[in-house]
């Protein structure tokens, strides 16, 4: 299936359940400015978000390592959470509080996620 289509499909039923996108890292793209008009999201891009091309990867590290490398349907899984790969980009628009604040918040949404 073509990533938009499955992007348009994703978001309708999202809407129609009333639940968040949800990534391997935690982080809920369902409320970001940027999807839609410049990303999809990471699981329709197979962990190439907008961002990559901002910061110097190929794909995202976190995504890789979850998906590709572990085979983990999210982070929570991994012993290793809160790793140098979880925990190396973050939006340059958030000061040090809101970098650790978002983190703490992935971190909790992933260690009760199933």
């Amino acid at each position: 299936m073509h990533a938009i289509s499955l992007f348009c499909y994703q978001e309708i039923f999202e809407r129609m359940a009333g639940k968040k996108i949800e990534n391997p890292c935690g982080y809920s793209c369902s409320d970001c400015h940027h999807r839609g008009n410049e990303c999809a999201g990471c699981k329709p891009t197979e962990g190439k978000p907008f961002w990559i091309g901002y910061a110097g990867v190929e794909c995202c590290p976190v995504y890789d390592c979850c998906m590709n490398e572990r085979s983990l349907p999210h982070c929570g899984r991994c012993p290793d959470l809160m790793c140098e790969k979880f925990t190396r980009f973050r939006d340059p628009e958030m000061n040090e509080a809101e970098a650790l604040e978002t983190l703490a918040g992935m971190e909790r949404v992933l260690r009760n996620r199933k």
